[in-house]
């Protein structure tokens, strides 16, 4: 697997690969929570999710964008931060499923699909920090 990041980000040094990984998560997080926030009427009608639902992930998604913004500033990105960082990925991509098997909201087929290609989306993204915290930490 750290080929394939190393590929994708076109580095064999580990904390560039992280700090690019970060990046790449801070700009698809705060692009997705603009999204959110700005396109939450037109969206609701499309994916049958609540307006409000959408607006407060797009809250949860802008300040969450600006600190791994700031954590792939750092030149070495801390472990600590990084694994924050992963953990908040894991916990969006469990919630993302648990609304809807709980029943909170009844998403349409379209809204179904946004929902679970963002959470893929979200789980690869931490899959591949995990992997560059392990390349980083073998040196």
């Amino acid at each position: 697997m750290s080929t394939i990041a190393a590929t994708l980000f076109r580095t064999s040094d580990a904390a560039v690969m992280l700090r690019r990984l970060l990046a790449f998560d801070a700009v698809t997080s705060g692009a997705m929570g603009v999204l959110l926030l700005v396109g939450a009427g037109l969206l609701e009608p499309l994916l049958a999710i609540p307006g409000a639902y959408l607006m407060l992930a797009g809250a949860i998604l802008v300040p969450f964008a600006l600190g791994v913004g700031l954590a792939a500033a750092r030149p070495v990105p801390s472990r600590g931060a990084v694994w924050t960082i992963v953990g908040i990925n894991a916990l969006w991509v469990i919630e993302s499923f648990a609304v809807m098997l709980s029943g909170a909201i009844g998403p349409s087929m379209l809204g179904i699909a946004f929902v679970t290609a963002q959470a893929v989306f979200v789980a690869l993204i931490a899959e591949l920090q995990v992997v560059g915290l392990k390349w980083q930490a073998r040196g």
